[in-house]
């Protein structure tokens, strides 16, 4: 049995506040859903059932002192199943989903995955839609942050609740107090969904539809009301739109927060955001080039920076039906689900300052074997990276492409073509979305075997919390009391020792 820590009262509470909030959101719905003259069962049943759960585990709860790490991760693990598997209740009720296919869709709408198993669009209403699309607004900083905001009560846990929720190899501080740190994330997250809508309906969509693809495009979701997403609007303006705030849904809200706040050449001095950048120019100047015979000059340039900017940030979106490019444009898109946006943005995937890490990690132990003398920090633009975030980053992507090669085999042993097994592994552990073949961003995945897409659900929910959060509970340590301490032995500790006093010496 976990520790004694695990059953303390801290994390009843934290599940108590989330099944409130969900109650309060299902409680709105159900208004809305009356005022449609729509069906609101579904958002009434979900009111019923929440409202007093919380109540219950509110009330046994206490946010109290600083919580352990141990319950930081029990309180983070057990929501994000539990607030998505509720959620599902509309899907079945109000739009005749089966159950499975219900917790698919609402894991994939609070992981800001996008794919779907939805085939028949004119089956959910606009309620129903709306609630899919807040969804995603809600998982694309993380429900945490939310909490911070209207439970103040949470603000003395919030620092390590904070760093276990917010996505990315990050600790950065923006100010003194974390529950001002939240409130200033979620502004900036606010401010841009509000200039989004307002974007999307000055370039000719209904309010409806650009609060709905707002809602979407800074959770870098992807989720849309329209059955071929952006494709289905034919709209170059919307598209431009989209390009620019899905760009700004990459990148990291604590740096847009202090360029907004007087500091905008923290913007150019950043090396995460001038990679991330020239990651996205130069992809697209690439399949633009691929796509030059198939539109226009200026098309292809369009839905390239369209295509390459939704990839990349894990949006989502389709301007095209791009499972039928060319092979290589194909390839392209695939190799950039392995990317994500920046640390600290609402976007998924490893995140480019993992791969900055693992660059120059590597580079530093290629000059190792010709200089094994030499001690040499791994450093990101002027910052010095510790050598347990090295080593973090290392376990990291092990896992990460353990996680997607083990996906992809078990998709393959249930039927699934290799190109669909291989890009929907990859997109969901990635929370991209759509793939390619039978689940390409104008199809869904419904056709999968259920065993697929039970699985995909856990992939889905295992990227969107970085995979080690989840496989955390997998190790033996976990269920070991945390008072016990390894010892470690003398002789070991000299070698180390004098190890560290030769590398001083040799610098």
């Amino acid at each position: 049995m976990p520790n004694a820590d695990v059953r303390g009262r801290f994390v009843p509470y934290v599940l108590g506040a989330g099944l409130l909030a969900l109650a309060l959101g299902a409680a709105v719905f159900t208004l809305y859903a009356v005022l449609l003259r729509e069906r609101f069962l579904g958002f009434a049943a979900t009111t019923i059932v929440t409202l007093p759960l919380g109540l219950m585990l509110r009330g046994r709860g206490r946010s109290g002192a600083e919580p352990s790490r141990r319950e930081a991760l029990v309180a983070v693990l057990v929501s994000w199943l539990l607030l998505p598997t509720l959620s599902a209740a509309p899907y079945v009720i109000d739009g005749g989903m089966s159950v499975l296919n219900a917790v698919f869709e609402s894991m994939s709408g609070f992981t800001t995955t996008g794919a779907t198993v939805l085939t028949d669009f004119s089956t959910f209403g606009k309620a129903l839609f709306m609630w899919r699309a807040s969804s995603q607004w809600v998982g694309g900083i993380g429900i945490l942050v939310l909490f911070i905001a209207v439970f103040p009560q949470l603000a003395i846990a919030g620092r390590q609740l904070f760093f276990t929720e917010a996505p990315g190899p990050t600790e950065e501080r923006l100010t003194p107090r974390l529950r001002n740190t939240a409130v200033a994330v979620l502004s900036v997250y606010s401010a841009l969904t509000l200039a989004c809508a307002i974007g999307y309906r000055l370039a000719g969509m209904s309010s409806y539809d650009a609060v709905a693809h707002a809602l979407t495009t800074l959770a870098a979701g992807g989720f849309s009301p329209n059955g071929l997403s952006f494709a289905g609007f034919q709209s170059s303006g919307m598209e431009w739109v989209a390009i620019l705030f899905m760009f700004f849904a990459g990148a990291n809200f604590a740096l847009l927060y202090r360029a907004a706040t007087g500091r905008p050449r923290d913007l150019l001095r950043d090396a995460e955001l001038r990679t991330y950048t020239l990651i996205l120019l130069t992809a697209s100047g690439v399949l633009t080039l691929l796509l030059v015979g198939r539109y226009s000059s200026l098309d292809a340039i369009r839905h390239s920076l369209f295509q390459v900017a939704s990839i990349v940030t894990s949006t989502g979106y389709a301007s095209a039906d791009f499972a039928l490019w060319s092979l290589p444009a194909q390839m392209l898109l695939v190799i950039l689900m392995f990317v994500g946006g920046c640390a600290g943005s609402a976007s998924g995937g490893v995140k480019v300052m993992r791969w900055l890490v693992l660059a120059k990690g590597t580079s530093r132990e290629l000059i190792h074997a010709l200089h094994p003398r030499a001690v040499l920090p791994v450093r990101v633009g002027a910052r010095t990276v510790p050598e347990e975030v090295v080593r973090a980053v290392a376990a990291f992507l092990t896992l990460y492409i353990g996680l997607f090669a083990v996906t992809t085999l078990v998709l393959v042993m249930l039927g699934a073509d290799f190109v669909v097994a291989f890009t929907a592994a990859i997109s969901c552990l990635g929370n991209v979305g759509p793939g390619l073949e039978s689940i390409g961003p104008m199809a869904s995945f419904a056709d999968l075997h259920p065993i697929s897409r039970g699985l995909l659900t856990f992939v889905m929910y295992a990227g969107r919390l970085e995979v080690v959060t989840v496989f955390v509970v997998f190790t033996p340590g976990w269920w070991r009391s945390p008072h016990r301490r390894t010892s470690v032995p003398r002789s070991s500790s000299r070698r180390e020792d004098a190890a560290s006093s030769m590398r001083r010496a040799a610098s």
